[in-house]
């Protein structure tokens, strides 16, 4: 048995301090996308795209977005949490060599999506397998990736101009990094703990 997928598995980090700003060669992209890309989804409908973010105007735009979408959340958060919050970086923006933005379309595969009728929310799946190709695909190739979740769905669909309908699903900073911390930035910063498998797995029933 092949021990490397696993090894990659524990490796993968959300990345956010450790980009070096270095750039990522066009074939790595390639491979990295194309991991993406063969992700499993919902009746074949592979309802994502990707957009491949450079322009550093635009970069700065949704950083100035994410900075604001930050302290409306750290205004909801008692003092330890606040104090604990202030010691994590939310997000490798400008930092990381480029950024991808994954997207969803409802209508892809339509109108009858094969294995989506009972579930919606099917196809909205497909799209986090993809991203989670990507993100162990790059983790493979030695990159980081950090996903920023401090955004406005609304405020990315107008910067980016996508079209109506098609949902922004997650902006991931991608780059070289100077390493894969050990331990996550979360349970680094005592923010949260991981829980054991034991607590989580589940025989027959509930």
């Amino acid at each position: 048995m092949s021990t490397d997928l696993y090894d990659v598995i524990g490796r993968r980090r959300d990345v956010r301090a450790e980009f070096t700003g270095a750039s990522v060669p066009d074939d790595v992209l390639d491979r990295v996308l194309n991991a993406a890309h063969a992700a499993p989804s919902v009746g074949l409908s592979q309802p994502w795209d990707f957009v491949v973010v450079r322009d550093l105007a635009v970069r700065r735009s949704f950083r100035d977005h994410v900075e604001q979408e930050r302290a409306a959340f750290a205004a909801t958060l008692d003092s330890d949490e606040a104090k604990v919050f202030a010691r994590i970086k939310i997000d490798g923006v400008l930092e990381s060599a480029l950024s991808v933005v994954v997207t969803y379309d409802p209508s892809r595969g339509g109108p009858a999506v094969l294995g989506r009728h009972a579930i919606a929310d099917t196809g909205l799946y497909s799209v986090c397998l993809a991203i989670q190709n990507l993100w162990l695909a790059a983790t493979a190739e030695d990159l980081g990736v950090g996903w920023v979740s401090f955004y406005r769905e609304p405020f990315l669909r107008e910067l980016l101009g996508i079209p109506d309908g098609i949902r922004p699903v997650a902006w991931l900073c991608l780059g070289p990094v100077t390493r894969l911390r050990t331990t996550p930035d979360l349970e680094r910063h005592g923010w949260r703990r991981r829980r054991p498998l034991d607590a989580a797995v589940h025989h027959d029933r509930w």
